[in-house]
């Protein structure tokens, strides 16, 4: 498993894994940002910082399948 994984990473940073790199870094940064956002609002509103940390952990892992549905490997 972890050879795999090693093998898509290498890939990866060569540029020969994705056929639109662009998109997908726009995809995890808004993934990213959504999810930064949301831990700052909820440590803002003085909620415990273990579930504020939870919640958008849970949230920004829900919504990177639905933000990332479209890219194409080559």
């Amino acid at each position: 498993m972890l050879e795999v994984g090693w093998f898509s990473t290498k890939l990866l940073l060569k540029g020969k894994l994705l056929r639109n790199p662009g998109y997908f870094a726009r995809d995890v940064a808004i993934g990213i940002a959504l999810g930064t956002g949301l831990l700052v609002g909820l440590n803002s509103l003085e909620a415990p910082l273990w579930l504020a940390i939870a919640v958008s952990s849970l949230v920004t892992g829900s919504l990177m399948p639905f933000l990332l549905k479209d890219v194409k490997m080559q």
